[in-house]
């Protein structure tokens, strides 16, 4: 049977919708990226050619990255990339999905580098893609980005690499261990905050992402406890810590924060009202 485009449009979003419980918008967006992708076409393309048949060869490919999202992998990992903060991150299961709520952290960064030349960390980097927009938008920074991950710091350089931003420098380092001595005006990470009894990771896309950079103990809250007991020795005067973490934890940061000498502690709110972040200065060394 040949398949127009049309066709398969029609057919394979109401399968996504029906298997992954997709809204109808999304599944034919996640469909007609699945098409470009095999025809490395614009989405225009699939508009203006409804009735284009799929070759045998281009058929067989579709069908098998089709069958990868229906068992529920993540498009961004099917695809290899995924849009942050303006910018087009290659992704792989080495590293999480960066997510639109992770945009706010990145803009309370920005809001927080005063000075040219201005020192910045980010912690548990992953594809890079805090570092890389942070350092995109103030390209007179200096921007370092660490992992404990050597397959995720591969693909962070690489992305640094491909979209020429030359003022992101990578270390591979468990949160400050190879990090000594060192100080920044503004340290960020966006670290591991689920409980890892949570049954929340055995479902969706989180299910294919590294355990790693997804859960911190029983309470989610180890890793952070962790950044926010020893950035206080890694930050200069005037110097901001900034984490995001998860939906119910920011009462519990801001009292870490606070309990660990930093001061002007605060949360902010995502697009969906939710206290998605939360951050704290050091006055006194």
């Amino acid at each position: 049977m040949q398949l127009t485009l049309k066709t398969v449009l029609s057919r394979d979003q109401a399968a996504l919708k029906e298997a992954l419980g997709l809204e109808s918008g999304s599944a034919r967006i996640e469909t007609q990226c699945l098409l470009q992708q095999v025809l490395g076409v614009a989405r225009a393309y699939l508009f203006a050619h409804p009735e284009r048949i799929l070759s045998e060869a281009e058929e067989e490919t579709y069908q098998a990255l089709l069958l990868r999202r229906l068992s529920g992998e993540p498009l961004a990992y099917i695809l290899g990339t995924r849009e942050f903060f303006g910018l087009n991150f290659n992704v792989t299961p080495a590293t999480l999905i960066p997510r639109p709520d992770t945009e706010l952290l990145v803009e309370l960064a920005l809001g927080r580098i005063l000075r040219p030349q201005a020192r910045v960390l980010d912690m548990g980097t992953g594809s890079g893609a805090i570092a890389l927009a942070i350092a995109h938008q103030r390209p007179d920074a200096e921007v370092w980005a660490c992992d404990a991950s050597a397959a995720a710091l591969a693909v962070a350089r690489d992305n640094a690499q491909r979209l020429g931003i030359p003022n992101a420098h990578f270390i591979e380092s468990d949160w400050f261990s190879a990090l000594r001595g060192q100080r920044f005006d503004l340290i960020v990470s966006n670290p591991p905050y689920i409980a890892a009894d949570d049954g929340h990771l055995s479902q969706g896309d989180v299910r294919f992402e590294p355990l790693a950079a997804l859960a911190s103990g029983a309470d989610g809250l180890d890793d952070i406890r962790d950044i926010v007991g020893q950035a206080g020795a890694h930050l200069e005067m005037q110097g901001w810590l900034l984490l995001e973490h998860g939906y119910d934890q920011a009462a519990r940061v801001r009292e870490l924060l606070q309990a660990s000498g930093f001061a002007n502690e605060f949360s902010a709110r995502d697009l969906s009202g939710i206290e998605r972040c939360s951050g704290g200065q050091v006055i006194t060394l």
